[in-house]
């Protein structure tokens, strides 16, 4: 075994295990059991690694350790008092890092997020007032003391924060005996939902789905459901029931959303349903926060977790059943560190653990609609509205023929239908997938085009902030008043719109109408994002300006009118996935209308309405997509008929970039179900200062790409230095 540790004790058993370290390494290092402490496979420990300790996982019993080897092994260090990681979490530790290539102990990671924070909660401190007051006061010590007069026992930080003064303030106080410092109780457990809670009164379509849910969630065995349910339709309050009947069952549901840092109104819709609120799990929890809700995970204690794809990873002690809210969502794909989708990790940890998965979609993606066309997948449908509402109508505004006028982005078409709804007190929608103020920016006097220093990406003005960004790296810079290039004053132009600039033009157009932009870009925090779209549900907005961030689950009972803004933006990226995506997407968006009261309609404004996803929008026809883009797939052999991966070569140099993604394309293992696709410089070709080749491997559907891929790393070049090799099975990004 490579890299093994010394050891540091003479007196330890020779009892072995092989542990598995959260760190960028796919094999497990042994270690000696001290005598006294039991081990099994799943444990959590604590173990020396170099200079430090690690939080990991006893992954095997080592019956068979090198004898030469056993003087240089340390010893466990602790182990922690967590419930172990259970056989099918572990298996999917395994499995996921063989199909995506990726480090045991980076996919192990995901698992502990924790840290340093795993283990016992530790005991808090709270005060409460118990002495006279001080002799010295000042205006801290005053509100202090105010804050605390009612006897009761706060916590200090907490005190402190509402006080408006520092901890020291604090401590001064008990220092002189005004404030007694007491340990605070633990935190109660999180409270049960209620199966009974609230009934809803389903309609007649929406009772078949819930007694296929129940059956479902009560089989209490593997099987795929695809919840296939026009926006509107109820599908959240359908699969409530499936996590009702486990949560009357005693097991633990998951609900898996793509934004859950955005999803307020589902909280609130689960807290009506259920009587409390879920677990959620996501990256903008506190480390504290983190902790208490992972160790209610691991403990059983957490009923139903919410959370964003990380929370596919978590020690479920008793999980009973998975949903996929969303499932075509593009945000399940994981672009950092080891590269899973979220959506297929989920049935796959389904599969181990021998649970029903529902995946609940409007527009299913392609690989989830051929599986239930298939019969793999069962397909349970809602095809109405719920309340008898009706689908919006959905008319093109053919750009050639009613263009805005010169400077502007709103055809005067779709300007006269939003001034009549604003007129009507309903609220419209101006939809652009782009953020900031404009895409580009340049100089009228020569030519000049702002561009990132150390990406291949041009710089978006964002005149909210002042800056010019690149949305690659996050570099920025002022937005400058002379152009850097030929000194001309007053000469930078914006080119083409982002959602500020529809803001603006918006608020030219109607100046009467209040606006609100939703885009990632603004969000400040997950607090001031829900208090936003809870302004826009009770009324107070009339024109929402929103990128992609409004289309996910939002509902808005006045919203009744939604213009696409430019609708054949997704189409020209040459992605494979391209039509699939626009819609997908423009299908969710205009779903935003007409979901409460009165008639919605959703224009999509267009240079290409003859395009199939332009006629299939309009039309309503979803079949006639479906049929089209699968057909399409399986004639070109892409996904799912057959299977893609890619490899992403970069460097700080140019050259070596190049030179090694030839390198490592001369030595592919040569198979005729197997075709490699270049080197090519990437369509962005920079990124942070680092030029990037790439590398694209199709592959017949069965073939088993992840074996041809180790195969072919293994025999191929090795990364040194600068260079860096990225691999990717299913990719969902192009770039």
């Amino acid at each position: 075994m490579d890299h093994l540790p010394r050891a540091t004790s003479s007196a330890s058993s020779t009892r072995v295990v092989d542990v598995l370290v959260p760190v960028a390494l796919n094999q497990a290092y042994s270690y000696r059991v001290p005598r006294g402490m039991e081990l099994e496979p799943g444990d959590v420990v604590c173990v020396p690694l170099g200079p430090r300790e690690v939080i990991a996982v006893v992954w095997a019993h080592n019956d068979n350790p090198d004898p030469r080897l056993h003087n240089r092994l340390k010893d466990v260090g602790e182990k922690l008092d967590v419930p172990p990681l259970r056989d099918e979490l572990r298996s999917l530790v395994d499995w996921v890092a063989r199909y995506t290539l990726s480090a045991r102990g980076m996919v192990l990671r995901m698992t502990l997020r924790m840290g340093e924070h795993l283990g016992p909660e530790r005991t808090r401190t709270g005060v409460r007032l118990a002495g006279p007051p001080p002799q010295r006061t000042t205006p801290a010590r005053r509100r202090v003391i105010e804050l605390l007069s009612d006897g009761l026992l706060h916590g200090k930080s907490d005190a402190a924060k509402q006080a408006g003064v520092s901890v020291g303030v604090i401590d001064g106080l008990v220092d002189e005996g005004t404030l007694r410092a007491e340990p605070l109780p633990p935190a109660p457990p999180p409270p049960a939902p209620d199966p009974s809670f609230a009934m809803p009164d389903f309609s007649r379509a929406q009772r078949s789905a819930v007694d296929t849910m129940r059956t479902l969630a009560a089989s209490g065995s593997f099987h795929v459901a695809l919840l296939d349910g026009v926006t509107g339709s109820g599908k959240t309050e359908v699969y409530f029931e499936a996590v009702a009947e486990i949560i009357r069952r005693g097991k633990q549901a998951l609900i898996l959303m793509p934004e859950i840092a955005l999803t307020g109104q589902f909280l609130d819709r689960f807290a009506s349903r259920f009587g409390v609120r879920p677990l959620e799990w996501h990256s903008e929890l506190t480390p504290r926060t983190r902790a208490r809700n992972w160790a209610a995970i691991a403990s059983g204690a957490a009923h139903v977790v919410v959370g964003a794809r990380s929370a596919l990873f978590m020690p479920y002690a008793d999980l009973g059943l998975i949903v996929v809210d969303e499932e075509h969502d593009q945000a399940y794909k994981q672009e950092d560190g080891a590269h899973y989708h979220a959506r297929d990790m989920a049935v796959k940890r389904a599969s181990i653990a021998k649970i029903p998965i529902v995946l609940a979609s409007a527009t299913p993606s392609v690989e989830t609609e051929v599986n239930a066309r298939k019969g793999r997948y069962q397909r349970v449908v809602l095809p109405s509205r719920f309340g008898g509402q009706h689908m919006p109508q959905i008319e093109a505004i053919d750009l050639r023929r009613e263009p805005p006028p010169r400077g502007r982005f709103i055809s005067p078409r779709l300007a006269e239908e939003i001034r009549i709804a604003v007129e009507r007190q309903q609220q419209a929608l101006l939809f652009l997938n782009r953020r900031g103020y404009a895409p580009l920016t340049l100089c009228r006097a020569c030519g000049h085009r702002f561009a990132c220093t150390i990406c291949d990406a041009w710089l978006v003005d964002h005149r909210f902030r002042q800056r010019l960004v690149c949305h690659h790296c996050g570099f920025s810079m002022p937005r400058p008043d002379a152009c850097p290039h030929c000194a001309a004053e007053q000469s930078l132009a914006a080119v083409g719109p982002g959602v500020e600039r529809l803001q603006e033009e918006a608020s030219a157009l109607f100046p009467e109408a209040r606006t609100m932009v939703l885009s990632s870009d603004l969000v400040t925090s997950i607090e001031t994002m829900r208090s936003e779209l809870n302004e826009i549900a009770a009324g107070r907005v009339d024109i929402i300006i929103g990128t992609q961030l409004v289309a996910k689950g939002h509902n808005f009972p006045r919203l009744n009118l939604v213009g696409v803004v430019d609708a054949d933006l997704g189409l020209s990226n040459g992605d494979p996935r391209a039509a699939e995506r626009t819609f997908q997407l423009l299908n969710q968006v205009i779903g935003r209308a007409g979901r409460e009261q009165g008639f919605g309609i959703g224009y999509l404004q267009t240079h290409q309405p003859e395009h199939p996803v332009m006629k299939a929008l309009v039309a309503r026809d979803r079949e006639a997509f479906y049929a089209s883009e699968i057909a399409s797939r399986e004639r070109t052999g892409y996904p799912p008929f057959g299977r893609l991966a890619s490899l992403i070569v970069s460097a700080g140099d140019r050259a070596a970039a190049e030179s090694f993604a030839r390198r490592l394309a001369s030595v592919a293992p040569a198979d005729p179900r197997v075709q490699v696709l270049g080197p090519a410089e990437a369509p962005l070709a920079v990124i942070k200062g680092r030029y990037r080749f790439r590398l694209l491997v199709k592959s017949a559907r069965a073939v088993d790409l992840s074996e041809y891929l180790r195969e072919w790393l293994a025999a191929g070049p090795k990364t040194r230095g600068n260079l860096k090799l990225e691999v990717d099975v299913d990719p969902q990004s192009f770039l």
